[in-house]
């Protein structure tokens, strides 16, 4: 099985924010070369430059026989591809292709689709040798992720003896493109297919960005679950924004005419802006920005439940996490009022790893999580 290097550094590839981070996320990954994402940030004026530019990356390294690189700027490039256009669903049948076809037809990796109402669900599995198993981890990820994606996290647990499950569940991957499953917030249901079909017991759930609401979510009505943790977590999306703008978007609300034309004058003059509210109505599978915006509201901390997780807890935050602001964290710990345990890890700059995620060192982060989940067996073993 392929062994990733994490490398070390959050860089400044790109002038704007939400690029910049791209560029870092799968370069910190262990998916691509920095060389690369200089290259590319010099010829990216905009956000519309993106999939050409990304593209252009890809084909190079495809003529370098660089086909970690080749396979995840095809990714990159589906990225920030609008819903709308056609090449969203080739790119991406590019990258699923290329991934399990080409870049990884060598490794173990068994797929599953995994019936769920009236389409499937997509899991990979890396198995472990009962003999030395160490326990199971399934693995998903958030807002607008791919299982494949989290891949080289996948590997760094198997390599440690864990029997590793990766799905994407409503709103990520193929179960929205394939399926046309949006984004819900009842997370406890795909989490319940996922442990019914591979008969599981006594695991550790790990939810990544948006996933690390999710998971909490599962884990409030899934015993099945021990282990929980949280690779950035949100708490209440409404309460990420300070408290005036916060009243008064819920005040917006109740004037649907207003919102959406706020919303489209903001999407003219920010085509960041545009892009994010295209993705949010695309992974809701809505039809208006205040339809969108009513479906990310589920994401509460009322709906979270947080009250019902009983399960050791593992949260990891970045002190600089431009998504999420590091007072959600204390929110989430403290809402956390009948964990069987807490461990929080906040991560600074000085440790290259203040960002969403961990993006910057990301080894760092698998590092605290496997140390936890040693210390916790470890723990369990002396008070047999």
């Amino acid at each position: 099985m392929i062994t990733f290097d994490y490398p070390v550094g959050y860089h400044d590839f790109h002038k704007t924010k939400i690029i910049n981070y791209q560029m870092n996320r799968w370069y910190s990954m262990g998916y691509t070369r920095k060389e690369d994402m200089i290259d590319a940030s010099n010829k990216i004026r905009k956000l519309e430059d993106w999939k050409e530019e990304m593209v252009k990356q890809a084909n190079k390294a495809l003529s370098e026989n660089r086909l970690m690189n080749a396979t995840f700027y095809y990714r990159a490039a589906e990225f920030f591809t609008h819903p709308n256009d056609p090449d969203k669903i080739t790119l991406y049948d590019t990258f699923i292709n290329m991934f399990y076809n080409d870049l990884f037809a060598d490794e173990p990796i068994e797929r599953f689709e995994i019936p769920y109402d009236d389409g499937y669900l997509p899991a990979m599995r890396l198995s472990a040798n009962d003999a030395i198993k160490k326990g199971t981890i399934v693995i998903h990820g958030g807002f607008d992720s791919f299982m494949e994606e989290l891949y080289s996290m996948a590997t760094y647990f198997s390599h440690l003896n864990y029997e590793v499950i990766l799905f994407e569940g409503p709103g990520q991957g193929k179960a929205l493109k394939k399926y046309s499953f949006p984004l819900n917030y009842k997370w406890e249901e795909p989490t319940k297919a996922i442990l019914d079909y591979f008969d599981l017991d006594n695991v550790s759930l790990l939810g990544v960005s948006m996933g690390g609401w999710l998971c909490f979510r599962a884990a409030a009505f899934e015993p099945r679950i021990n282990r929980v943790i949280a690779h950035s977590i949100a708490y209440d999306y409404m309460k990420i924004p300070p408290p005036i703008v916060e009243k008064f978007a819920l005040w917006l609300f109740k004037y649907p005419k207003l919102m959406d034309w706020m919303a489209d004058l903001k999407m003219k003059v920010m085509p960041q802006e545009k892009w994010g509210t295209d993705n949010l109505m695309y992974i809701t599978k809505t039809d208006t920005p205040l339809e969108g915006g009513m479906a990310l509201l589920e994401f509460n901390a009322e709906h979270l439940k947080s009250e019902l997780v009983t399960q050791d807890v593992l949260i990891l935050t970045g002190t600089e996490d431009h998504f999420i602001p590091l007072k959600m964290h204390n929110l989430q710990v403290q809402a956390l009022e009948n964990a069987n345990s807490i461990t929080e890890r906040i991560f600074t700059r000085k440790e290259h790893a203040h960002n969403h995620c961990q993006v910057g060192n990301f080894g760092l982060a698998l590092k605290v999580i496997a140390d936890w989940l040693e210390e916790l067996e470890s723990n369990n073993s002396n008070l047999k």
